[in-house]
């Protein structure tokens, strides 16, 4: 992706090139152990128009780094290699399947006065190794989710079977990384909770308690309000990478105006006497429509004994959103989608509606909202807990932040020095721009803010956190 820098250069514009996916590959060195085997390891590569002794001699140069690094670590080989143009990410998430991403570096194009060709700065260090680290690890996480490990492909089908899924998937998935966007919050994978008042917490616990009762084949539920999660019967690490397919490609997808209270512009559906606004997700777009097919996308989510294999039936009504799932050997049919859309349609209608009315009561009670002098990012380790005042939209799309890139680059260098360290502790940093930049590590929790405060020192930079943390993060302990 190309951004012209408003920066001026002797009457002439600098362009400013942000960081771009140069090419992905997965390969597994023991399928071509002998020579002229090599092209045998390569189970996958982007772009798929590389010329083959060029793909081969990529492959073979990462499988020679990984070796290179283990004699130092045999537990730890290589993560990262950083060159002046480029940096390329390792990680291997099975035995012997390797993942690597080559990512161009930032760059700036300076013209030249005389019709020189322009010079190229790049800009090395404002790529972060944790923050692509972890979209590497994303990608893998997201493959697994819908198509179970690369070892359950071998099973199935062997190698052909596997590069199979390989391509359908990342052809698709690699069109959506926008590594321009990622920051902090990619690192974290976190997810972002609805806050709500016990009585109405409790009728969503009610809801999904009925309707696993009457419909006995639903095996795991989650619900969501505005994209936030409320309720959830997965494991932690399962919903995290739901969350993320949720929140970052399906609700996008299918977008629709908040909705305020029980009016709507869209057509309700009638449910014997009930009116109500659900609508499938995943699914029949139309239960009503003869020729709707009732295919369900699968997911595989972890299991006592590997992963189960489930269908995900996602069902929406105005801004609330519940996920069934439903182990995958059982065949859905019309009759069943009828009957859950007769159940769930009219009650999560209410449901969203009641939601929406303690919310916008909740604003009117806490009045205006002024734009504090703060902005703030906030992770819990324990339960995948985030919140961020920074981030205005977080999508896989776009990020829109409401900070400078330089202050992000300093909150992902902070998070970076307090992964070197188990034991708690505060950094403090003046930025160039007369920003404070403070990170906190407290009991398996992280919070980042930053103060637009010119004048202040450091005594009452540590008061205003303070302050922060009484009013934001008053029945959490944080030590000082």
């Amino acid at each position: 992706m190309l951004c012209l820098s408003p920066r001026m250069a002797s009457g002439t514009q600098e362009k400013q090139y942000t960081p771009a996916l140069l090419s992905f590959f997965i390969y597994n060195p023991t399928f071509g152990p002998r020579e002229g085997e090599e092209e045998k390891k390569i189970l996958f590569y982007h772009p798929s128009e590389i010329e083959k002794n060029e793909k081969i001699r990529n492959v073979g140069l990462c499988e020679a780094i990984v070796q290179f690094t283990r004699t130092f670590c045999p537990t730890k080989p290589a993560k990262s290699l950083h060159t002046q143009k480029n940096r390329q990410f390792f990680f291997e998430p099975e035995d012997n399947f390797w993942m690597v991403m080559v990512v161009r570096n930032p760059m700036i194009e300076k013209p030249n006065k005389d019709g020189k060709p322009p010079t190229v700065e790049y800009q090395e260090e404002e790529i972060l190794d944790t923050v692509y680290g972890a979209v590497v690890r994303q990608c893998y996480s997201m493959y697994k989710l819908f198509n179970g490990t690369f070892a359950r492909a071998m099973e199935a089908g062997g190698v052909e079977h596997l590069m199979q899924k390989l391509d359908k998937f990342f052809y698709r998935y690699l069109q959506t990384l926008h590594l321009q966007s990622c920051d902090l919050l990619d690192v974290f994978g976190g997810i972002s909770f609805f806050p709500l008042d016990k009585m109405t917490y409790l009728k969503i616990q009610s809801f999904v308690n009925r309707v696993e009762e009457s419909l006995s084949l639903i095996k795991y539920t989650a619900f969501l309000y505005n994209d936030q999660l409320i309720w959830s019967g997965l494991e932690q690490d399962d919903m995290r990478i739901l969350y993320k397919y949720l929140t970052t490609s399906l609700f996008p997808r299918h977008s629709e105006p908040e909705l305020a209270g029980r009016d709507s512009p869209l057509r309700p559906e009638v449910a014997g006497n009930l009116l109500h606004y659900g609508r499938f997700l995943t699914g029949p777009s139309k239960l009503k429509d003869p020729e709707a097919k009732f295919r369900f996308p699968k997911i595989f989510v972890s299991a006592e004994e590997g992963h189960e294999e489930l269908h995900l039936i996602v069902y929406k009504a105005m801004s609330a959103a519940v996920c069934f799932m439903i182990d995958a050997s059982v065949e859905l049919t019309r009759e069943f989608c009828e009957q859950l859309d007769g159940l769930v349609g009219p009650q999560l209608t209410l449901l969203a509606s009641d939601i929406c009315e303690q919310f916008t009561v909740n604003r009117r009670v806490s009045g205006p909202e002024k734009e504090p002098q703060f902005k703030f990012i906030y992770f819990n380790h324990m339960n995948l807990a985030e919140k961020s005042t920074i981030h205005m939209r977080k999508t896989a799309s776009v990020s829109l932040t409401s900070v400078h890139t330089d202050l992000m680059k300093i909150l992902g260098d902070i998070n970076c020095d307090f992964a070197r360290f188990e034991e708690d502790e505060e950094i403090i940093v003046k930025a160039m721009t007369d920003y404070w930049v403070v990170g906190k590590k407290s009991d398996q929790r992280e919070l980042y803010v930053i103060l637009n405060q010119k004048n202040a020192n450091l005594i009452e930079v540590n008061e205003e956190v303070k302050r922060l943390c009484a009013t934001q993060f008053n029945n959490i302990f944080f030590l000082d």
